[in-house]
């Protein structure tokens, strides 16, 4: 409740920004505060198709303001009373780091006795927006199989939670280096990728923080998954992966 205003006591203190508010709007500006679920899910907006008409699925927030009498019914207010305002709902990254994320891979061929061996490390394990990723690939080739290029690529996976379930998968970057490793050699190489919402803007799917017409929207963060809070609660969860992949030469790869 905004006006009547509630009891000193009961009131929170007023920020520096409200402060110069009512400041400049006059006697008549009531302060007041929104305290939004701890656990509710963030604001993501999957992006529409060029063609797609109607509204993006996704989560968004609406503050809705209104002049209420008692007799009123407040899921009927007239809109000459009321004022809408959207705002989204952000997560702040966690404060510990995890672990490095790495993975290996082994594979053997007909005519080879021993195994080509891929590793495949990321500098850390939290990224933000805008920053590039590096990926530290080392191969051991002790096949008799020639390495010609190295792809690496970052996708973004979205789970759909919401009225229907559904999985979209995007490709966000791609590089393509040609490195090659001959038999009975190695290579250790960090390789930098950068996903970047400039470069998958008309990618249908695509998992936005917001909604595409905000200037600063920038690919939908990863979910912070929380113990004990069911998936059909989060809405839309979003995770990135980075697939390291050795190309051959035309009988394998």
């Amino acid at each position: 409740q905004v006006y009547p205003p509630l009891n000193e006591g009961d009131r929170k203190p007023k920020t520096r920004l409200q402060e110069r508010l009512m400041k400049k709007l006059g006697e008549h500006s009531y302060p007041f505060f929104i305290d939004i679920p701890k656990d509710s899910p963030c604001s993501v907006t999957l992006q529409p198709a060029p063609g797609d008409t109607g509204k993006p699925c996704g989560v968004d927030y609406e503050l809705k303001t209104y002049v209420w009498d008692p007799e009123d019914n407040p899921d009927k207010t007239h809109k000459r009373n009321s004022v809408r305002l959207a705002i989204r709902k952000v997560q702040f990254a966690p404060d510990k780091k995890g672990p490095q994320p790495t993975a290996e891979i082994q594979k053997l061929f007909l005519m080879s006795d021993k195994p080509l061996c891929l590793e495949a490390t990321l500098d850390k394990d939290l990224y933000y927006h805008g920053e590039s990723i590096g990926v530290n690939v080392q191969v051991t080739n002790n096949s008799s199989k020639t390495v010609k290029k190295v792809k690496i690529s970052v996708r973004q996976i979205a789970d759909i939670c919401l009225f229907s379930n559904a999985q979209y998968k995007c490709p966000v970057a791609f590089i393509e280096a040609d490195d090659q490793v001959a038999p009975s050699s190695t290579l250790c190489k960090v390789y930098q990728i950068c996903p970047l919402l400039g470069d998958n803007k008309d990618k249908r799917g695509l998992a936005l923080d917001g909604q595409l017409k905000h200037e600063d929207t920038n690919l939908a963060s990863s979910t912070i998954l929380k113990e004990g809070v069911p998936k059909e609660n989060l809405g839309i969860i979003v995770q990135y992966k980075v697939k390291v992949k050795l190309v051959l030469g035309s009988l394998g790869g």
